[in-house]
């Protein structure tokens, strides 16, 4: 643009370059931009008044909004008892605000004792809280969230180094993992109009694991043969003879056989030697699949003592220290440990995931599988343990355990597995030991 084309527009140059510099706002851009110093003062801003605006209680709101309406009847109307009736309200916040003013320094510790346990038991949350400041902190109101309830407490008067301690009983009368905390500390003033809250320590869970039943050795009465299987497949080096055969180069002379190796030389008259061929043999690993499906059950407390079935033959494979995997529904743990493989009973829930669909979902565990333990109820369909029998294979042996309450002890072979029927969780003892009526 020519100076000339900037006097026939009335501008002068000066004024014409401070517009051209000046920054336009494109559409959807925003102004003043976040990543500008003025940006990052506004959002700090207005991060703090939704703070602020976050520790009003209702009866906080409720001063506040009759404070700002006598005000505005006193300045409209000129009343004056409206201007006393705003000024107290307004006097009543701000004395609010100065008690939650600085900051609290305290220490807080939570933990579970024990954080396992079966139905039935005792467990309780320890917390502590130490004031750490060079100041008194006066009454501190606390909260712990335990499941769908919570526990309340206020602390005395504490000084530096001041420490409160409690405990929390939590009710373990049915199975399941029961979230405890975190800490929840509430500060406010004495009128109620202002409340801070703030979270402390990291969320803990209770297992409550379900009620169980010593059983017999697994390798005895209706899951016997379990100390270890032998396979057709081929091993040089094991426990189980299979043949011998001539020695190739490269062999371990420590499975050679010189009895044999000699006689067959003096026959043949040439040097020949012979080595052992073993079947190999593999460490048994038995998985517990408990039926989630609630199609298969008809109450609730069915569904609760299937779970304590599977948990029972699960309890008695660590003691053995067997191979483990459990599947319940859509949640499969492989050779867990002890506390982990009874915390997969505690988070089952009921879901729409049949036998069938759970056994499929084994993946490359029923590679090494020697016993396959089903759970269900009384209204589990045939159809679905057939289809489970048919995705293991051939070599693994596969029982069925049926819970149904009232029935009598009861075993029946059919499609190549083995169901039990058992009327409740005493029953199961006696029968894995194969004392059932035909």
């Amino acid at each position: 643009m020519t100076e000339a084309t900037v006097r026939r527009n009335g501008m002068a140059p000066a004024a014409a370059a401070t517009r051209a510099a000046a920054p336009v706002a494109r559409e959807g851009q925003r102004w003043p931009h976040p990543d500008s110093p003025l940006g990052h003062a506004q959002m700090a801003v207005a991060h703090g008044v939704q703070r602020a605006m976050s520790y009003i209680t209702g009866l906080g709101w409720a001063v506040i909004v009759l404070g700002l309406t006598g005000w505005a009847c006193a300045h409209w109307l000129g009343w004056r008892e409206f201007a006393v009736l705003a000024a107290a309200c307004l006097a009543f916040v701000g004395v609010s605000a100065a008690f939650m003013i600085g900051r609290m320094r305290i220490q807080v510790t939570m933990d579970l004792s024990p954080q396992r346990v079966v139905v039935g038991a005792t467990s309780m949350a320890r917390f502590t809280v130490t004031n750490r400041s060079r100041w008194p902190l006066i009454g501190l109101g606390i909260e712990v969230p335990v499941g769908v309830a919570a526990a309340r407490f206020t602390t005395p008067v504490l000084g530096h180094d001041g420490l409160y301690e409690d405990w929390v009983t939590i009710p373990t009368s049915r199975r399941g993992v029961v979230p405890v905390g975190p800490l929840l500390t509430q500060r406010g003033d004495p009128f109620g109009l202002l409340r801070r809250q703030l979270a402390w320590a990291d969320r803990l869970e209770l297992f409550i694991h379900p009620v169980t039943v010593p059983i017999g050795p697994l390798g005895t009465g209706l899951l016997r043969d379990l100390d270890g299987w032998t396979t057709q497949d081929i091993s040089a080096s094991d426990l189980a003879f299979h043949a011998l055969r001539d020695y190739i180069p490269g062999d371990d002379q420590r499975f050679i056989h010189w009895k044999s190796s000699a006689r067959v030389s003096a026959v043949a008259g040439e040097q020949r030697f012979l080595v052992r061929q073993f079947l190999d043999t593999r460490r048994s690993h038995i998985v517990v699949v408990t039926d989630v499906n609630p199609d298969s059950y008809d109450e609730d407390d069915t569904f609760e003592t299937a779970l304590s079935c599977g948990a029972s033959v699960v309890t008695r494979a660590l003691t053995e220290e067997m191979d483990l995997s459990v599947v319940c529904g859509s949640v499969r743990v492989a050779r867990p440990v002890a506390h982990v493989a009874l915390d997969t009973f505690s988070r089952a829930n009921p879901e729409q995931v049949t036998l069938g669909d759970a056994v499929a979902r084994l993946g490359n565990i029923v590679k090494d599988l020697s016993l396959a333990v089903l759970v269900t109820g009384p209204r589990a369909e045939f159809d679905q343990l057939r289809w489970a029998r048919q995705l293991l294979p051939a070599q693994v042996r596969m029982v069925v355990i049926r819970v149904a309450p009232g029935a009598s002890v009861a075993l029946r072979e059919a499609a190549n597995f083995a169901e039990v029927t058992v009327g409740g969780l005493a029953d199961l003892p006696r029968a894995l030991r194969g004392e059932v009526v035909a």
